[in-house]
């Protein structure tokens, strides 16, 4: 029992530090290498960690067991403890990798993943919390927009989706990084909103600045992965999305299917979307290209010159 208990409780860098002075020079290196490079080391066939490390596999298996392990296995596992959720989306791949196929069924399988994963957001989305999120925004003073990491990308789609119908919508996941959304949180108040947008692996500066908005109190709206999310805590209203991925951490087109579904509420909420619909098309038009315009202007030299 007692050696069980000592697997689960002692670390990697303990076991290396405890060996070290009966450490060979390979297994020295290999020590350097793991405790340098951990998630790197997590990930690796004993055959990659070897050749990233210059030593042989036999010698890597005798690491394992030169700090008080059964082997390589047991080296990988414990490891991995701690990496389990960063890991996650790493050993999906690797898994689908090993399944054979072609690029063409690649393509299907991402689509129907797809599909699977916005029928089952379809499938939990509740209607009182669709109607509270949307009057929420439409009735907020102003809306701040805040996701950093791949979400970053997904909070401007969702600011440049909102501004057409909401006045003062402002990205606080701007080039200026965590610290620059921290500068707009003094002019934030009770009649503001802040969307915040998560999913695994989370991104901190995302759930920090959250909950200062929710000790100020700012209404908060998550767009988030589940009840687990840490943005759960501090948000008064939650809209989850489906986003299971086999190469990807996440699934961002899920995220942006609803993220369109939340806008067009929005937009039916709203007095004068259509109005504010048709003054964004007007301000446009210059930029659009029209073929029967882009036609006559091509044609018009032409028959000036004939004249």
């Amino acid at each position: 029992m007692s050696s069980i208990l000592e697997v689960d409780t002692i670390s990697i860098a303990a076991r290396i530090a405890r060996a070290k002075p009966s450490l060979t020079r390979s297994h020295q290196q290999m020590a350097e290498y793991v405790l340098r490079h951990p998630l790197q080391a997590a990930t690796m066939p004993i055959d990659e960690l070897a050749a990233a490390v210059g030593v042989s596999v036999a010698t890597a298996n005798r690491f394992a067991r030169a700090i008080g392990l059964s082997g390589y296995p047991m080296l990988r596992a414990e490891l991995v403890k701690g990496f389990e959720a960063m890991l996650a989306p790493v050993e999906k791949m690797r898994a689908r990798l090993q399944q054979p196929g072609s690029v063409f069924d690649a393509f299907l399988a991402a689509l129907d993943e797809n599909q699977r994963n916005i029928a089952a957001t379809r499938a939990a989305l509740q209607a009182q919390e669709c109607e509270a999120a949307v009057q929420a925004i439409v009735q907020a003073h102003r809306v701040y927009v805040l996701g950093f990491g791949a979400s970053g990308w997904l909070a401007g789609l969702l600011q440049r989706g909102l501004e057409t119908y909401c006045e003062n919508v402002h990205l606080m996941s701007s080039v200026g990084g965590a610290s620059q959304g921290a500068r707009q949180l003094p002019r934030m108040g009770a009649r503001d909103l802040v969307i915040a947008i998560a999913f695994p692996r989370y991104l901190s500066d995302t759930v920090l600045l959250a909950q200062a908005a929710h000790e100020r109190g700012v209404g908060v709206l998550a767009l988030t992965d589940g009840p687990h999310s840490p943005l759960v805590p501090v948000a008064h209203h939650c809209l989850y999305a489906h986003a299971e991925s086999y190469h990807a951490a996440n699934s961002e087109s899920t995220v942006l299917a609803l993220i369109e579904a939340l806008c067009s509420a929005v937009a039916l909420r709203r007095r004068g979307s259509v109005q504010d619909a048709a003054r964004v098309t007007e301000a446009v038009l210059p930029w659009l290209h029209d073929s029967a315009r882009a036609s006559l202007r091509v044609r018009a030299p032409a028959a000036n010159v004939s004249e």
